[in-house]
C-alpha cells in the first residue's frame, strides 16, 4: 500500500448530493483513499454547482467526513464555503471535485453550456490561483428516467464537456468505470450502497494511477 502515489498526500474532496447523505459516496471513497495512504477531508453539498464553491451558498443538505471518522450530516444548515477559504484551512495537496450530475441539467431540453463553462472555469481558475493541484471526477452512468430524468446521452455529453474544460485539473472519467446500468440506482441518479462502493473504489484506483506530477505538483 505505502508505494501508492497517494501516500502522505492531503486531499480535499468536494461533491454534490452523491456526497451529502448517509450510505452514499463519501464513506466508501474516503475509505478507499485512506487505504492508499491519503489524508482526506470530504464535504458534500446537495445540488451545488462548481461556481457555488466560490461563495457561501445555502443548500438543502450536506455532510462532512474526515478520513474514516463518522460521517457528519449537516442537513438543512448546510452551506458551501468559498474554495480559497477551504484551501487555506485544509492546506490540501490536491482538491478532488466530484461534480457533474447537478450541472448536467438532465431535465432541461438543452444542456446550458455557456453557464456550465463559466461555472467550471471560474472554479478551476480559483483553485489554480492557489497553486493547488486538482482532479475532477465526472458523472457515472445511471439508469434512464427517474425523478432527475437522468439519461445516457446527456451523461456522456456532460462527461465530454468536463473532459474538455476542466484543465488545469486532471479529468477522471467515471464512464470508464462501469457499463450503463451496471450500478443499480435508487432513483436513476443515486446508487445503492453497492454501487457507491464500486464507484468509490474505482475513483480511488483511478486517482492512484495518475502521474505523480498531477498530484504532487511540478518539482
Amino acid at each position: 500500500m505505502s508505494s501508492s502515489v497517494l501516500a502522505g498526500l492531503t486531499l480535499l474532496v468536494l461533491g454534490e448530493s452523491h456526497m451529502s447523505l448517509q450510505n452514499h459516496l463519501t464513506e466508501p471513497l474516503n475509505a478507499a483513499l485512506v487505504a492508499k495512504g491519503a489524508k482526506v477531508h470530504s464535504i458534500g453539498a446537495c445540488g451545488a454547482s462548481a461556481a457555488d464553491w466560490l461563495v457561501s451558498k445555502k443548500v438543502d443538505c450536506g455532510a462532512v467526513q474526515d478520513n474514516n471518522d463518522k460521517l457528519q450530516l449537516i442537513g438543512s444548515a448546510a452551506t458551501t464555503t468559498p474554495i480559497k477559504e477551504l484551501i487555506s484551512q485544509n492546506k490540501p495537496d490536491v482538491v478532488v471535485l466530484v461534480i457533474g450530475d447537478t450541472m448536467a441539467s438532465y431535465d432541461k431540453p438543452a444542456f446550458p453550456k455557456a453557464w456550465a463553462w463559466q461555472s467550471v472555469t471560474s472554479l478551476t481558475k480559483a483553485i489554480a490561483a492557489t497553486g493547488t493541484q486538482c482532479v475532477w471526477v465526472g458523472p457515472a452512468w445511471g439508469k434512464v428516467g427517474g425523478k432527475y430524468k437522468k439519461n445516457d446521452q446527456r451523461t456522456q455529453m456532460m462527461s465530454q464537456f468536463l473532459a474538455s474544460n476542466v484543465a488545469p485539473c486532471t479529468y477522471v472519467d467515471s464512464l470508464q468505470m462501469s457499463k450503463p446500468g451496471q450500478w443499480i440506482t435508487t432513483d436513476g441518479q443515486h446508487f445503492t450502497v453497492a454501487g457507491y462502493k464500486s464507484w468509490g473504489n474505482a475513483i480511488a484506483e483511478a486517482i492512484s494511477k495518475l502521474p505523480a506530477a498531477d498530484l504532487k505538483g511540478k518539482p
